[in-house]
């Protein structure tokens, strides 16, 4: 060091004296040795703020909703717990999509010389806290929740199979030639006149408005579709006040409405079954379906047909005897209906023609002198231009002892030859007229707007005897015709060609 050596504060030391240079010379020695201490204390402080540095690591506050529950080395960790908590819910309940609850869960990096974060506490904790949920569809009926399921894909199945419940893919029953048929009533009865009929869904449709959205869900809530479908078409109990109507017994109404006649009666403490009226009120407690499906069908029926009977008059004969020449056969005849239900429940059924298969084979008899008021036993249709409104026999859980009959002409004509026997009111049938034709026959005319004939009067088959109205049980301007053969109920189709 020059400087040092040979020169301070502007002086030569050659110039000083011994003394001085001694001074000078201590002062120095001082000075080096005091800039020596800087370096070092200095190098000590920097290496000890690298040691500090590298002990120093960062870690992390685990925060619920800004309340901290323990910290962690990594974040990675959570998002690890996560994944895991998702498999073990999602094994748990395979069938539905699980997600977990992790709003609120937030992390703060920190740093701290030799920390110890308390990782696997707070693992534990934070594992213990986690909640899954399903992730699923609510299925909403007219705005009310029916149900949850899984997804769409699940809804659209409920719906198809809420559908089939009521519109069942048919079946062929027969590969003979001729009409395919299959049994028409729902009831089972068996009816000797009616052997058949097949059926053919026109359309199928759900009268409400049925929607979805998703919704998160407690997974033991999530239905299957065969779950939801049954709530689609059962529903929850409801009361319903029933009307009576004709060919209604109790055992009949309790099959419809999936009830116990106990039930009824225990709810109807007024009614007995042999008291049975129509237009009766009962009060039944009944499953009721948020959903209405609708089903139009084709249905065909075959039906008997009786053969006709060919009088041919005899002077041999005593009055009132008769003898066959030629035995009748049976025909068939398809009758094709458009029927539409609710449900399952018919609301209105149409008769839209039929078609002979095979002819009758016409019966000759050979009768005596006519006496007054008995029939010759072969029917003539009750009204001109006569269409059927509804079919006689039991079906869909009823029994329809006639049919009902509706025509631009309600002229009403005496169906064959006899006596008037009846005139007047009967229950649910309104104003009436029953004429006995003298042979075991007698037939019934109900629903009139007004009588033209009176009781005791012989009529002859065509003779007016009233007109056509909807007196009595009725929805409208009809008539209902019945046939009755020894007091036994017959089908009219039988007898009317």
């Amino acid at each position: 060091m020059k400087d040092l050596h040979e020169e301070h504060d502007g002086m030569n030391t050659s110039t000083l004296g011994e003394p001085n240079r001694q001074r000078w010379s201590a002062a120095r020695k001082w000075i080096l040795g005091a800039a020596g201490a800087a370096v070092v204390i200095t190098g000590l402080v920097f290496a000890g703020n690298q040691y500090v540095e590298a002990k120093t690591v960062p870690y992390y506050h685990v925060y619920i909703h800004g309340k901290e529950i323990g910290t962690i080395d990594d974040p990675a960790r959570i998002e690890q717990l996560y994944s895991q908590k998702r498999q073990e819910y999602q094994n748990k309940y395979p069938d539905v999509a699980m997600e977990l609850h992790t709003e609120g869960i937030t992390t703060k990096l920190d740093k701290a010389y030799k920390v110890e974060p308390d990782t696997q506490k707070t693992i534990d904790k934070l594992d213990g806290m986690l909640k899954g949920y399903a992730e699923g569809v609510e299925l909403k009926v007219d705005g009310k929740v029916v149900g949850i399921v899984k997804d769409q894909a699940t809804v659209n199945k409920a719906l198809e199979l809420a559908k089939q419940k009521y519109a069942p893919q048919t079946t062929v029953a027969s590969k003979a030639k001729g009409p395919t048929v299959k049994t028409l009533a729902a009831s089972g009865v068996a009816k000797p006149q009616r052997t058949a009929a097949s059926k053919g869904v026109k359309s199928v449709q759900i009268e409400e408005k049925v929607t979805s959205s998703p919704v998160k869900t407690d997974p033991n809530k999530v239905l299957t579709a065969e779950e939801a479908a049954k709530l689609l078409v059962t529903g929850k109990d409801a009361p319903l006040e029933y009307t009576v109507e004709e060919g209604d017994t109790i055992s009949s109404i309790a099959s419809q409405f999936h009830v116990s006649q106990k039930e009824i009666f225990a709810n109807n403490p007024q009614i007995k079954e042999k008291y049975l009226q129509i237009g009766d009120q009962l009060k039944l407690t009944v499953p009721k379906p948020p959903l209405t499906i609708k089903t139009v069908e084709k249905v065909s029926e075959q039906v008997a047909t009786a053969p006709d009977i060919e009088i041919r008059k005899s002077k041999d004969l005593p009055a009132g005897k008769s003898k066959v020449v030629r035995p009748g056969q049976e025909g068939q005849k398809v009758m094709n209906y458009v029927v539409t239900k609710e449900n399952g429940k018919v609301v209105d059924e149409q008769w839209v023609g039929q078609m002979v298969v095979k002819p009758s084979v016409t019966e000759v008899v050979m009768q005596g002198t006519k006496v007054p008021g008995k029939g010759t036993g072969r029917f003539a249709w009750p009204v001109n231009g006569a269409s059927i409104s509804s079919s006689y026999g039991s079906r869909w859980g009823k029994m329809h002892k006639g049919i009902d009959i509706v025509s631009g002409d309600h002229t009403i004509k005496a169906a064959d030859d006899g006596t008037v026997t009846f005139t007047g009111q009967i229950n649910g049938y309104g104003n009436a007229i029953i004429i006995s034709h003298g042979n075991g026959y007698e037939t019934l005319y109900g629903h009139l707007k007004s009588i033209t004939t009176h009781t005791g009067a012989h009529v002859d088959q065509g003779d007016s005897i009233g007109v056509m109205g909807s007196t009595g049980h009725s929805t409208g301007t009809h008539l209902h015709f019945e046939i009755h053969k020894n007091g036994s109920i017959q089908n009219p189709m039988k007898y009317l060609n």
